[in-house]
């Protein structure tokens, strides 16, 4: 065999050229399958959960259509939909359409603190467009003061969620309406007490009239109205929304990777997912100190099913950044506390030897798993949730 010749220097330089004029020309000729190559590689650089990511690959990935997105990581059998911006109309029943009048109607009584035995509590008293739509207490406070056992949660996506209330007692936004002003603890009137004295009042008598076209006003109208005025609270067009319908330098890059964690690792669309960003569903974090001065068994108290026992409905994450303190009891002040606890698993509360046994014992969610985010991770996360 003879001896291999080394290539001179020149030689190595025109093969170098050669090779890269080939290259380009194959790359203009088969530009599709170049991207998609590109693309593919981007997607496995961004796949991995680490202390950084590739910014580059991670907006590449991004700029393609929704359905072009890396799957979601959810727990098998969960019905997820893709993240999307809200639609232009907000859903409403046919027998209650929300006109600019009734709209308007109910804006006013939302306000107005007649509505409450004392006529010091207002429905705005725990829900303030400032705060969120909420009242920014851990719990609220209603009829001589006395205070209530859970978080006021903000109304703006209310058209949107079905049941109502933390543990789903009302089906309607019309049946939710009339709740507070009845409770005990919150505004302590009764319907009838109500329509007296709306129907006494100089102001309200011509402007029911106005809208529903009747003499009498009754605790019916009242809640058409509230729940009028509700479905009018949805947000609109912020700056997900934008991102979401195409605009995709709305985004920094650290919003973009909270969004793809929020997406992938992080699990969140198990719970949080679609143009709504909750599943309505109801679902047990460890929050339920069975057993304990602040036991609040949920939807059990609803249902009266031991299955519902510690499970709370999902909120809409729209506007959450504007909504502390969270969770049903208004338990972490600050989005990063909620982060945090979600990466450990959430609290996972054992039952004592009495309770082993105890039906009621909440079970824990199997959607809830130890995640072990990386710290930048969870601030990345944070990051994108306070675009909601």
């Amino acid at each position: 065999m003879p001896p291999m010749r080394r290539l001179l220097p020149w030689r190595l330089a025109t093969t170098a050229v050669l090779a890269a004029v080939a290259l380009a020309a194959w790359t203009q000729a088969h530009p599709d399958d170049t991207e998609a190559a590109a693309l593919a590689q981007c997607r496995e650089r961004i796949a991995p959960s680490a202390p950084a990511i590739d910014f580059d690959c991670l907006r590449r990935v991004y700029r393609l259509p929704s359905d072009q997105w890396p799957v979601p990581h959810v727990s098998e059998g969960v019905a997820w939909q893709e993240l999307a911006p809200l639609p232009k109309a907000t859903p409403e029943p046919a027998g209650n359409p929300g006109t600019p009048e009734k709209i308007a109607l109910g804006r006013k009584l939302f306000g107005d603190p007649r509505l409450s035995r004392s006529g010091q509590i207002a429905c705005a008293t725990c829900h303030e467009p400032e705060l969120g739509w909420s009242d920014g207490r851990r719990v609220s406070f209603g009829h001589d003061r006395q205070a209530g056992r859970r978080n006021a949660i903000s109304v703006a996506m209310s058209a949107y969620a079905q049941p109502l209330f933390w543990d789903g007692r009302a089906a309607s936004l019309e049946e939710q309406a009339l709740h507070p002003i009845q409770d005990s603890r919150e505004m302590a009137f009764t319907a009838r007490q109500l329509e007296r004295r709306l129907n006494r009042s100089d102001d309200y008598p011509a402007e029911f009239a106005q809208v529903f076209d009747s003499k009498r006003i009754d605790a019916r109208q009242v809640a058409q109205a509230l729940a009028a005025y509700q479905r009018s609270l949805v947000p609109r067009s912020n700056r997900l929304d934008r991102f979401l319908e195409g605009n995709r330098d709305l985004l920094n890059d650290q919003q973009l990777w909270g969004l793809h964690l929020f997406r992938t690792h992080a699990r969140c669309m198990n719970c949080h997912s679609g143009p709504a960003l909750t599943d309505n569903g109801f679902h047990n974090l460890g929050l339920h100190f069975y057993g304990r001065r602040r036991q609040d068994l949920g939807r059990y108290e609803v249902t009266g099913d031991p299955a519902d026992s510690g499970r709370f409905r999902t909120p809409s994450l729209r506007g959450v950044s504007r909504t502390a303190p969270y969770m049903h009891n208004g338990l972490f002040a600050h989005l990063r506390g909620v982060m945090n606890m979600y990466n450990a698993g959430m609290p996972r509360p054992r039952p004592t030897a009495e309770q082993v046994n105890d039906p009621l014992y909440p079970q824990p969610d199997p959607l809830v798993e130890r995640l072990d985010l990386h710290r930048t991770e969870l601030e990345a996360l944070t990051e994108f949730m306070e675009t909601l």
